[in-house]
């Protein structure tokens, strides 16, 4: 991160929230769905690999991981490894609670509300409004992207201009805050400023990098 990037929060008008790995962390449930899958079909799957499915959507991390694959697939068999994955994926969710919430993420939530931003959720995942509920934050957004309704994941800009878009704020009034490289992408594609949660060497692409959200400030 270069200083002289640094813009102050309150000079935004919105703020577009990831949520695995920002809010709340589903990774370690994604990573047991998919290697279940993965090793069913033959394909080797540990931490590594599932670091590359990391801000990809469903079809997107199936391809990855069927890639390896000495089978072919057709249309309809991976749509349904890719439902037997979310269901399975969402038994693991389903005991989720408000404990689960990384720290500082509501205090942030809070404080973006209490500054006047508007607040929007972008993530590829589909399961976003099951987890929010469990989580209890729900209220906490303006608009929630849903999933469903965007042709192409991160990288690609589209679900961030979605977010900004039903919220009534142009692009470049909007910061995103994301964890993932692919999730970044997506942010400075759309011509928002990037916040990264994580490791600054890997998110060089964000305009400021944090370590989590009880690291965030609108200042």
């Amino acid at each position: 991160m270069n200083d002289s990037t640094r813009r102050s929060m309150k000079d935004f008008k919105a703020v577009i929230f990831d949520l695995d790995g920002v809010i709340t962390d589903t990774a370690r449930y994604h990573y047991l769905a998919w290697k279940r899958l993965a090793e069913a079909e033959g394909v080797h799957f540990d931490e590594a690999f599932n670091e590359h499915l990391k801000g990809i959507d469903r079809m997107g991390s199936l391809e990855l991981i069927l890639a390896s694959s000495p089978r072919s697939y057709t249309d309809a068999q991976k749509l349904a490894l890719a439902t037997a994955k979310n269901e399975h994926y969402k038994e693991l969710i389903a005991t989720m609670t408000p404990a689960d919430l990384l720290p500082g993420a509501v205090d942030a939530l809070d404080a973006c509300r209490a500054a006047g931003l508007k607040i929007g959720l972008a993530s590829v995942s589909r399961n976003a409004f099951t987890v929010l509920d469990s989580l209890g934050i729900t209220g906490k957004f303006d608009y929630v992207v849903d999933a469903g309704t965007i042709a192409r994941g991160k990288p690609d800009p589209e679900i961030f201009l979605k977010a900004a878009h039903e919220l009534g704020v142009p692009p470049a009034d909007c910061f995103g805050v994301e964890d993932a490289v692919a999730g970044v992408a997506s942010i400075k594609a759309a011509g928002m400023y990037a916040i990264g949660v994580g490791d600054p060497r890997v998110l060089a692409q964000a305009d400021v990098v944090i370590p989590d959200l009880a690291a965030f400030a609108l200042d």
